[in-house]
Parts: C-alpha cells; sequence; structure tokens
C-alpha cells in the first residue's frame, strides 16, 4: 500500500483518471457522434486529457482545499 503522506498525488491521479475518462468520451460523442471508430478517437482525447487534467488537479487542489476551508463553518 502506499503512505498516507501521499493522499493528495494519489487522489489527484485516480480523480484524473476518471474525470477526463468521462468527460473525454462524453465530449468525443458529442462532437462526432457514435460513428465506426469513436473508441480510437475517445482514447487519443482522453490520452490527452489525462495528462492535462492531471496536471491542473495537482495545481489547483490546494486553491480549492482552501476555499472548502474558507467555505464551511468550524465544528463546535
Amino acid at each position: 500500500m502506499i503512505d498516507r503522506k501521499y493522499h493528495r498525488i494519489v487522489f489527484s491521479f485516480f480523480m484524473s483518471l476518471l474525470m477526463s475518462r468521462i468527460l473525454s468520451l462524453v465530449i468525443s460523442v458529442f462532437n462526432v457522434g457514435w460513428v465506426s471508430n469513436i473508441i480510437s478517437i475517445w482514447l487519443n482525447a482522453w490520452l490527452f486529457a489525462f495528462a492535462v487534467a492531471l496536471t491542473t488537479i495537482m495545481v489547483v487542489s490546494p486553491v480549492v482545499h482552501k476555499l472548502v476551508s474558507l467555505a464551511l463553518k468550524e465544528e463546535a
């Protein structure tokens, strides 16, 4: 198992993996429809989307954690 100190990196990896996979499929189908080579189109889009998503999540997640902390009330 991976040490808990790598939680942010592991979370970012899986979040970007799943979100990029789903969104690239939806956007690929939206743009070209259910064509015969949709799997090839989607996989190319997904590889690019995953690289962008992982980088984005790694950079943006500390800001989002801070915003969430500011938005939520402290427990009494």
